[in-house]
């Protein structure tokens, strides 16, 4: 249970142990706080024998050869309506909070607000130029949510602690409570990320393929006809809301249950 973390202009590997390391993180302009991911490789994807396992988790080597910052917690109401001035979870019967989640956004949404974010991070000096905001790509969501854990979720594999660290259809759906609940307020991964299973499936940068792209920083097919989405919701049972879960949907799809999170970039 190790993550490698890539040394620049070293010649050696360093093991970083993700069991209780403390990130760094860093807060942007309009209060978004990230979580600094270091560089490394790690087993993306499921054993076949884990519960749930999907032919298209198949396991594969992934290495990231960049850091990255991550969003400590999924984008929110108040922070989408302060980048892009707009409510599309209006009138849904969603449950309106400033900290729960912004649901309601399709693929090409989160992707608009991405870049609104940086135009507005570089006129605040907060972002160099050779950095941007972009959705992770699957490679780095994986990654990040594992968190240096090769187990069924990043707490382990005891299904019973579930309801600790996650929304999902036992605490969400099934108590009558059928939406998005606000960020935070379950236990993080070891990394300090918030949410990364249940509350919300997360729209990922990538095209959809049967098979992950493993090797150095994968990205996924170059053209498809649905985007990957990551980490599970409120509506679903524990065991779909796994580390390597995956979902896919067409890019304009909005959903009561599709959110995602950022991850801020070298270029």
């Amino acid at each position: 249970m190790r993550v490698v973390v890539v040394v620049a202009a070293m010649s050696f590997c360093m093991p970083v142990f993700a069991q209780g390391v403390k990130l760094p993180s860093v807060t942007n302009s309009i209060g978004m706080e990230l979580i600094e991911i270091p560089a490394g490789t790690f087993t993306m994807g499921s054993p076949a024998g884990e519960k749930d396992h999907q032919e298209d988790e198949a396991q594969v080597s992934v290495t990231l050869t960049k850091a990255f910052g991550l969003g400590k917690y999924e984008v929110t109401h108040g922070q989408w309506k302060s980048v892009m001035g707009t409510e599309p979870w209006d009138r849904k019967g969603e449950k309106a909070d400033k900290d729960c989640p912004a649901t309601y956004v399709s693929w090409d949404d989160a992707t608009d607000f991405c870049k609104k974010l940086t135009t507005i991070e570089r006129k605040a000096g907060k972002l160099k130029a050779n950095e941007e905001y972009r959705l992770p790509t699957e490679a780095q969501w994986e990654y990040a949510c594992r968190a240096g854990t090769t187990t069924t979720y990043s707490f382990g594999d005891d299904e019973k602690q579930f309801g600790d660290y996650a929304w999902f259809r036992g605490n969400a759906m099934n108590a009558g409570e059928e939406y998005a609940h606000k960020v935070g307020w379950k236990k993080p991964n070891p990394w300090g990320l918030h949410d990364m299973h249940g509350n919300v499936w997360e729209w990922c940068s990538d095209w959809y393929d049967g098979k992950l792209a493993g090797g150095i920083d994968p990205v996924g097919p170059n053209a498809g006809s649905f985007r990957v989405l990551r980490g599970g919701d409120w509506l679903r049972y524990a065991s779909r809301c796994r580390s390597a879960s995956r979902d896919n949907y067409n890019p304009p799809a909005r959903r009561s249950y599709f959110g995602f999170r950022i991850v801020r970039v070298l270029l």
